[in-house]
């Protein structure tokens, strides 16, 4: 069942573009003018792939002539592909910086579209969800400090468990990712050896492991391989039912990535003047201490009116109608703070390239 269900991913959002046809008559009160079909082009983040599944298909009900792709190939090769013009939006974890934001003469805006966690995941035989992993065992393991599940440290952390003497096999991205972005920043805020030695950033050189192509292949990994431990945004850990560590925050409790932990790291993140904002050790009590917003990159002007107009529309849609899809994905709803300055956003540009 669980090889069934990793095929099932790799064919939706792994391998290819997410493309929806269902096609039923929407209600009165949505339906639009007849006009030609609109083709929107999008790719990057793996991170939120589940919920723009979701939208796209739900956003086709309504508006059957709107057609949107999305290829999930991570948020690095996401926002070259943008910046070199071969998309209509890019999907991004870390958003984009003012220096590559500045090589796009239409423009670029920053939209938060939806907030999410990365959760730490394994596959230890006859442990299940909980294994404790505190702020000193987390980066140790990655630093290949620990070696081995049964080691002292983890034993007494973790006493109700009896924890094999199996290695431990560290698995992380090898592709420019989002989720690596989130990650190791967390692990550079509370380890300094691993900020010195490792770092923060969309690809890393890890101290050990192995390197596996994109949120798919990572869970992938985590199924089949015994003693294997690695990252991914934990909407992959919910949907394929993932082993999940708990993870202690800054106020020594530990914590699974729960919709109510992660809405209250969530809220703790403050956003810039351009919408970006990142948190990587969140300081609420019951927070969990890996989370993120991911974002819409657009251009500021297209075109394409229609292309401009209808990637409008669906960014209003998607901030409002569609935030009620995320909980059941495993993703959280954007704070309505957040929601307001980017409908903001969008009230002040038209997306539509002057004449």
């Amino acid at each position: 069942m669980r090889r069934r269900r990793y095929l099932y991913l790799s064919t939706l959002v792994g391998l290819g573009a997410v493309a929806c046809q269902s096609k039923p008559v929407p209600p009165p009160e949505t339906t639009p003018a007849p006009g030609e079909p609109v083709f929107l082009n999008g790719a990057g983040a793996t991170f939120p792939s589940f919920l723009y599944l979701k939208w796209f298909a739900e956003y086709q009900k309504l508006y059957p002539e709107v057609q949107i792709s999305y290829q999930p190939i991570g948020s690095a090769a996401g926002i070259q592909q943008f910046l070199t013009g071969t998309l209509d939006f890019a999907g991004s974890d870390v958003a984009m910086t003012d220096a590559e934001a500045a090589k796009l003469k239409q423009g670029a805006l920053f939209v938060p579209m939806t907030a999410g966690s990365v959760a730490v995941v394994y596959n230890i035989p006859g442990i299940p969800t909980g294994l404790k992993l505190s702020r000193q065992l987390l980066p140790a393991i990655f630093l290949g400090q620990i070696t081995r599940w049964n080691d002292p440290e983890l034993a007494v952390l973790n006493p109700e468990l009896t924890l094999p003497n199996l290695p431990i096999t560290v698995v992380y991205r090898s592709d420019g990712s989002g989720t690596t972005a989130i990650f190791t920043s967390h692990l550079s805020a509370i380890d300094p050896l691993w900020q010195n030695q490792v770092g923060t950033g969309l690809t890393v050189n890890w101290p050990v492991g192995t390197g596996i192509k994109d949120n798919a292949g990572i869970s992938a990994q985590i199924q089949q391989g015994e003693g294997v431990i690695g990252y991914v945004e934990t909407a992959y850990a919910q949907q394929l039912k993932l082993a999940t560590a708990a993870l202690e925050n800054q106020s020594g409790k530990f914590l699974l990535p729960t919709k109510n932990s992660v809405e209250k790291a969530v809220a703790d993140v403050k956003l810039d003047a351009k919408l970006r904002g990142f948190i990587p050790d969140p300081a609420s009590p019951e927070a969990y201490p890996i989370v993120s917003y991911s974002w819409f990159l657009i251009y500021q002007k297209y075109e394409d009116k229609n292309k401009g107009e209808t990637l409008r529309k669906f960014i209003k849609w998607a901030l409002v109608e569609g935030q009620k899809f995320g909980l059941e994905l495993g993703y959280v709803p954007l704070p309505g703070p957040v929601v307001a300055q980017a409908q903001t956003l969008m009230q002040q540009h038209t997306l539509v390239a002057s004449p």
